[in-house]
């Protein structure tokens, strides 16, 4: 089966406190986005990378480009009013009838060949495969009126991605209404009917949002 990834991107840099948006922040030298396109291309060459971002921010990508060439080839795409409507942009521009889709953050830019690799193993397998660690944490559950409760933390799982699916369910699943609480894609395709199947993660796989977040990062690089 043929392999495509979507990279979403649409982050504002309200929370890191940034007038620059979190996916063009430099770490290491380098945009953060531009990391995470690297990890495809070091996982294939021959994978079909759609980078979806607000129209907005083009000219600044492309600015940036300029600037750090980019090894990874990709096409372009327009993100939507949700991440769930530029995963719709990203999945309208393949053609394709049948093959597997990673759909990944933009700013996950830890994310190891070896993960990318095992989910579309995953997917080719099973139809999905979305990617998770366990909690470190105790956690508790909060309810409405403000009581709270212990949980068992070995019951639950932080989601991450990349999530992988077959595209032939993707395209159905996505053409459904917007939903709040479609928060990931695998939100989308549960509704849909399909099974979620989870793929062991990485704590290193971090979401790049906040400014300590940043910190790790540099570190993390530096080591």
């Amino acid at each position: 089966m043929h392999e495509f990834a979507i990279v979403v991107a649409g982050g504002s840099g309200s929370r890191m406190k940034s007038e620059i948006p979190k996916q063009f922040i430099a770490i290491g030298g380098r945009p953060v986005l531009m990391h995470t396109l690297d990890a495809f291309y070091y996982y294939s060459t021959d994978i079909s990378v759609r980078l979806v971002l607000p129209e907005s921010q083009f000219a600044a990508w492309y600015q940036l480009c300029d600037q750090y060439p980019v090894q990874a080839s990709y096409q372009l795409i327009a993100g939507g009013e949700t991440r769930f409507h530029s995963v719709q942009n990203g999945l309208r521009s393949i053609s394709a009838e049948e093959g597997l889709v990673a759909v990944h953050d933009g700013v996950r830019p830890f994310v190891s060949p070896d993960t990318i690799a095992r989910g579309f193993r995953q997917a080719r397998e099973a139809g999905t495969s979305v990617t998770c660690v366990p909690l470190k944490d105790s956690a508790r559950r909060v309810q409405a009126d403000g009581s709270n409760q212990a949980v068992d933390r070995a019951e639950y799982r932080l989601i991450q991605t990349p999530q992988t699916f077959r595209l032939d369910w993707m395209r159905p699943a996505f053409q459904t209404s917007y939903l709040p609480t479609f928060t990931d894609c695998a939100s989308v395709l549960e509704y849909a009917g399909y099974p979620i199947h989870l793929l062991e993660g990485s704590y290193e796989n971090i979401k790049i949002t906040t400014p300590e977040d940043l910190l790790w990062a540099e570190a993390f690089l530096a080591s």
